[in-house]
This record gives C-alpha cells, structure tokens and sequence, in this order.
C-alpha cells in the first residue's frame, strides 16, 4: 500500500483535491494504521458466520442489523469537533444493538462527503470512528462515499444472536421492574447549554458531566449481561429521550404502561442542580432531553435482585426506576403525588417535540 496522505501538514487542502479514488485510499490506510486490516474491495461485503451458526444451530442464530443515521445539521451541536462526530455516528448505532443483548461483530459505513472538507478534518472524522469501533472491539468491513452538501454519516452494524436470548421490545408483563443502566437529565442540561445558552462553556464548569454526555457520550454493556442470564422481559434504547422510549414500549405491549418513579435512582443531580438554577423544567430535562443512550429493561421482581449482583459484579449499573402497570398509561409518581406524564418525546419531521 502506497502511503502518501499522512505525512501531510497542509491544512488547506479539501477532499475535492483528492476524488474519489484516493479518498477510499485515505479511508484505508487510516483503518490499516490503527488495526492492521484492509477494506473489502468488492462488489459487496463479506463476514463468515457459518462456525458461530454451527455451534448454535439448535437455538435458531440470528443475524441482527441495525442503521441510524447522523446528519450535520441536525445532529452536530457546534462544539463538537470532527473526531467527536465521528465516534458518535458509531455509538449510537452501538447502543441500538447492545440493548438487544447482541454484541456487535462488524460496521460498514456509507459516507456523504462535503467536496470543500479539508483533509485534515476528514482524516479527523475518520479517526473518531476507528477509534469508536476499536473500543468496542468491532470490525470496520467497508462502504461507500458520495458527494454531499453536508456530512452525511450513515452506518450499518450487525451482530449475532440466539434468537431466544434476544432482548425485544415487545414482552414485559405487568408487575415487572421498569430499570436503567444510567441516571437521567445529563443530555438534557447539555442540549440546553450547548443549544440555548450564549455564554463560553467555561461559564458552565458545574455541569461538565452534562456537556460531557453529549460530546463524548458512552455506552454500558448491561444488555448483553442481562442477555446472557435470560433476565430481562424487554428493553430500548433512550435515545430518542425517556418519554418516547416508554411510549415506544407501550405500543409494542399493548394495554400496559408505567408508574415511574421520580427520585434519586431517576434524576441525576447535576440535572436536578441546573434545574433549581436556571428555572428550566426538571421533568423535561429527565423525559425530554434525548440522546442518553441510557438503556431500558423490564425484569420480573423474583429477578431483580440476581440480575442486580450479576450486574454490580460485572461493574454495571442497573436502577430501579418504576414499574410496569395495567393501564396505557404513564404515570409519574412524586412526593406522593401521583399524575399522568404529557411529554411525548422527540419526533423527527415536527417543528417541536
């Protein structure tokens, strides 16, 4: 492989000096540089899953896909630099398969491309996805790129699953344990000051762990713990905020709905400190702020408390936050008030959520 783009210092150079071609030769020696692998350069991509099908022939293996998309301008706040966009566009395709349980295998990625990027961010860009499939231990295959007026990042994970170790949305039942594998309102401080507020993000130093959750946000691997024991009814992912998650949920498990519970196991405090300080909504910030990445399960109660150890010693996190009721409805219950909730969660293609 001929190496000629990384010793490179020009920062004025754009992708419309390169074409095509070289920029699919850029993308590789990139991943090449960081994981010893080559792209495939076919027609279409390959991933052997024959010996893994073998071996589990009896449970039914499954091959689970998932694609979400990141678009510039609806998706990238302004501080958030090219390596954090990058890492990003993974991660969240990540989260909507480790809630199933299934540990991801592979990535193919499908790039639109401004022509006048410079280089040096693109290589940046691309970096922020190496490095996000190397931590999660994933293997970038291949994909394809076009020309876009702005970055278009559309990636396809997959992973493999015995089908009855899957972890759907559909299949809590009532009584179960509403849980989480993180505390909310963190995204919801951060979109609120990062989006809203005209003041340097020096001003904010309080609540760092909140700009932190939308720049460099993070994933748990509960879902595949709870995938491996057979301890979880049902899970999702809160990506799209607390409120639309439970919504979602409902509509996949018909006549059910939540009593959730709003104290120390659901808010998280630097939400709850933003809150009393700037007069903003704390209900919305907990069930309207999006982007958590916070993972959601249902677990039968005689469950609970094994799932909880098999958790901690796994060095997890798993709170308790609500539980699942009889009525297609949510309810929140708060120092001993209890009313139904009327945030509805994020919506793409309206005006406000």
């Amino acid at each position: 492989m001929v190496c000629f783009f990384m010793t490179s210092n020009n920062n004025k150079r754009e992708l419309k000096d390169l074409g095509e071609t070289r920029i699919i030769n850029l993308i590789e020696e990139l991943i090449y540089k960081k994981t010893k692998k080559f792209l495939i350069r076919d027609d279409a991509f390959f991933y052997e899953i024959s010996n893994y099908e073998h071996d589990k022939a009896q449970n039914r293996t499954v091959l689970v896909l998932n694609t979400d998309m990141l678009v510039s301008t609806t998706d990238v706040p302004k501080p958030m630099n090219y390596f954090q966009i990058g890492f990003k566009s993974v991660l969240i395709n990540l989260s909507d398969i480790i809630v199933k349980g299934v540990k991801p295998k592979a990535i193919f990625i499908s790039l639109g491309l401004p022509f006048d990027l410079k280089i040096h961010e693109f290589k940046s860009l691309m970096n922020g996805i190496i490095e996000c499939c190397i931590q999660y231990n994933i293997e970038y295959i291949g994909g394809d790129i076009n020309q876009t007026k702005e970055i278009i990042i559309n990636p396809t994970i997959f992973g493999i699953q015995e089908k009855n170790r899957i972890l759907y949305r559909k299949g809590m039942k009532s009584g179960d344990l509403v849980v989480a594998n993180g505390k909310f309102g963190l995204t919801g401080v951060g979109f609120d000051i990062l989006l809203n507020k005209q003041k340097p993000l020096d001003a904010f130093k309080a609540f760092q762990n909140a700009i932190n959750s939308i720049l460099n946000p993070e994933l748990g691997f509960e879902g595949l713990i709870l995938s491996k024991y057979e301890l979880a009814t049902a899970s999702i992912d809160s990506s799209d905020g607390l409120a639309k998650s439970l919504r979602e949920l409902m509509v996949s498990n018909s006549g059910l709905g939540f009593e959730i519970m709003m104290d120390e196991n659901l808010i998280d405090m630097e939400a709850k400190k933003y809150s009393a300080e700037f007069n903003v909504s704390l209900e919305d910030l907990i069930f309207n702020g999006g982007e958590e990445f916070i993972h959601l399960f249902t677990i039968n109660p005689k469950k609970y408390k094994r799932a909880k150890k098999i958790i901690r010693e796994n060095k997890g996190t798993l709170l308790k936050i609500g539980v699942v009721i009889d009525d297609s409805e949510i309810y929140i219950s708060n120092k001993g008030k209890k009313y139904k909730l009327k945030i509805k969660g994020y919506e793409h293609f309206t005006q406000s959520s």
